[in-house]
């Protein structure tokens, strides 16, 4: 695929193009790795996109109009990545309410949630609020540097700060879920819930846990976005959900290992920034962009579902 788009488009092989490659992938794979901590466990998040974009509208709300500082900002966007997680996992484990079902609902809340505090307007500084004032405050240099510093890797300015935060939370849960007793008992979990309740495992925590990963994890992402866009704009995390979906599945089927991990998601990221990219710079127009990337996550639900019945023979 990338000797194609090289072929076929000039400026794909480009440092610029792979920068912005580097960017879309990162915050992408942020909630892919959020999903899949929900998939390791047998459940599913479909909030995560909603999550994302409520943490980015919140940051901007708390800095350009409450006229807050960075930190403020990015420990409350934390904390309602943790609620929603807990109320997710709460409507999952304890009402069994399905899933898909619940965190369905949870993103449609969290759409209409959102859009009350501006009736619906992106975020911005000088702004006009509903209440006739003007949005006077700003985004802080150090929270702007996390969605726009670069660091030099072999060639200037190429890695942006997104992507080493993707690179740690990746290692992190990956060593989490394959070297740790709790990310094991995870993975036991996911594979046959009632084993493990009989082997003494506390599930419903677990459970609860994982969801409490995808919230926060999509809260990164909301940050992250909010900090390369330097504003809240209310329409821009409409495609996270399925670019974060697809590259979760298609983590489940790499290398052939048939369960959701870290590693395979990151590598599915990477394949849907590169896909992506490759149709922009062929200007291929917008709805055959959503035809592919719809004809990607048909594919890897195949093979995501082949290789678990695979592996369950």
């Amino acid at each position: 695929m990338l000797v194609y788009f090289s072929i076929v488009t000039s400026g794909f092989a480009s440092p610029q193009s792979a920068v912005f490659i580097l960017q879309s992938v990162s915050i992408t794979g942020i909630l892919a790795l959020g999903v899949t901590a929900t998939m390791v466990v047998g459940g599913f998040d479909l909030s995560i996109g909603s999550v994302a974009t409520t943490a980015m509208m919140a940051s901007s709300y708390i800095m350009v109009i409450m006229g807050g500082d960075a930190l403020t900002a990015i420990a409350a966007c934390l904390l309602i990545g943790i609620v929603i997680g807990l109320i997710n996992g709460f409507l999952v484990v304890y009402m069994r309410v399905p899933d898909l079902l619940a965190t369905l609902g949870m993103m449609f809340l969290l759409v209409g949630l959102q859009r009350i505090p501006t009736e619906g307007r992106s975020i911005a500084t000088g702004m006009s609020l509903p209440d006739g004032s003007t949005a006077s405050g700003t985004f802080s240099p150090a929270f702007l540097a996390l969605g726009r510093h670069r660091f030099d890797l072999i060639l200037p300015n190429l890695v942006p700060v997104s992507v080493v935060v993707l690179i740690v939370l990746a290692v992190l849960i990956w060593f989490f879920l394959e070297y740790t007793r709790y990310g094991r008992m995870m993975y036991a979990v996911g594979s046959n819930e009632r084993a493990a309740q009989l082997a003494g495992a506390p599930v419903n925590a677990y459970k609860m846990f994982a969801y409490v990963i995808s919230g926060v994890f999509a809260s990164i992402g909301g940050i992250l976005l909010a900090a390369r866009l330097g504003r809240g704009d209310i329409a821009s995390g409409n495609n996270l959900l399925l670019d974060a979906v697809a590259a979760a599945l298609i983590g489940f089927a790499v290398l052939g290992v048939a369960k959701p991990n870290a590693f395979g998601t990151a590598i599915g990221a990477l394949f849907v920034g590169v896909l992506l990219q490759g149709l922009t710079m062929m200007n291929a127009p917008y709805y055959t962009q959503d035809f592919v990337k719809g004809a990607v996550l048909v594919i890897a639900l195949v093979f995501t579902f082949a290789l678990s019945g695979r592996g369950k023979r």
